[in-house]
Formats: structure tokens, C-alpha cells, sequence
């Protein structure tokens, strides 16, 4: 989880090959409509989100082996939302600081998101509760390295 360009489908992949679980890209998940919205450089509300969440926390039930989605789930409730379908989630919050990220996405060719929306997405950032599970990563570190750390989270 986290905001645009904070490595999600990277390390979600990388990660996904060291623990032996499918990574699906939420941002495929995402209905014609919110890409549109997001292509315009509007910032996406609750309501174009729930439906998305909602299809994440589905597919997220369905992998009876586990699974690992790249998704930004800023906020608590949208956090909660995918725990109804899938309750042992467990995030990966993949966290860098504003102007490493801006960097990021103004180098980052072929998606969606425009640079426009990076501090809408840090306004809306929820960290994660002491009560949720999961692990706070700095993507200052390489992706090999956040991957490897996080499988190590994983496995516990």
C-alpha cells in the first residue's frame, strides 16, 4: 500500500515471487471510469473507491492460496473495507517523502496518474493504526531490499 509511485507493483511482484504468491496490479482493478477521473488530474473520492475496494477485497478472498495485491488503500476504512473480504490482510505500507515520489512519478513514463494528484494522495493518507498488521517500509531502500524485507515480515 501507499501512494502513487511509492513502488507497489515492483516490490509487489518481486515480493510475490520470493513468498510464492500471484501479485495483481490494483490499478487493472480499477473501473474505466476512476482511470478517466484520475487520466483528467482529479483526485478520486470515496465513492469512485469503494467499488474498486470492493473488487479487491473479492479477488483477494477468492485466491485460496493467498495473495498479493499492489493497492494504495489510503485510508483506515478502505483498509477495513478489504478485511471484511479477506480479514488475515496484512499491508506492506511502502512510505517515501513527498519530493522523493514527485521525483519518482515525473520520471515515470505510461501511467495514468499525473503528478498533479501525489499531494491529494498524501492528503488523504492514513498511516497505519498500531492495531492494523503489517510493516512501514522507506522506499529509500531498494526494491530487492523492500521485498526482502517484507518476505521476512511475512514469514514471520
Amino acid at each position: 500500500m501507499g501512494v502513487s509511485s511509492c513502488g507497489k507493483s515492483t516490490v509487489g511482484q518481486l515480493l510475490g515471487d520470493q513468498v510464492g504468491l500471484v501479485f495483481r496490479d490494483g490499478d487493472d482493478m480499477h473501473p474505466a471510469a476512476n482511470i478517466e477521473k484520475m487520466s483528467a488530474g482529479h483526485a478520486l473520492n470515496d465513492a469512485d473507491r469503494w467499488p474498486w475496494l470492493e473488487a479487491i477485497g473479492q479477488w483477494m478472498q477468492a485466491q485460496t492460496e493467498g495473495a498479493i495485491v499492489g493497492c494504495s488503500a489510503l485510508k483506515r476504512s478502505y483498509r477495513d473495507l478489504i478485511r471484511t473480504h479477506a480479514p488475515d490482510t496484512v499491508f506492506v505500507h511502502l512510505h517515501g517523502s513527498y519530493e522523493r515520489l514527485l521525483e519518482r512519478m515525473q520520471n515515470r513514463a505510461g501511467h495514468f496518474m499525473p503528478v498533479s494528484l501525489l499531494q491529494s494522495q498524501f492528503e488523504t493518507l492514513e498511516q497505519l493504526g498500531e492495531d492494523e498488521p503489517g510493516i512501514v517500509l522507506d522506499v529509500a531502500q531498494s526494491p530487492a531490499e523492500l521485498a526482502a524485507e517484507a518476505a521476512r515480515y511475512l514469514r514471520g
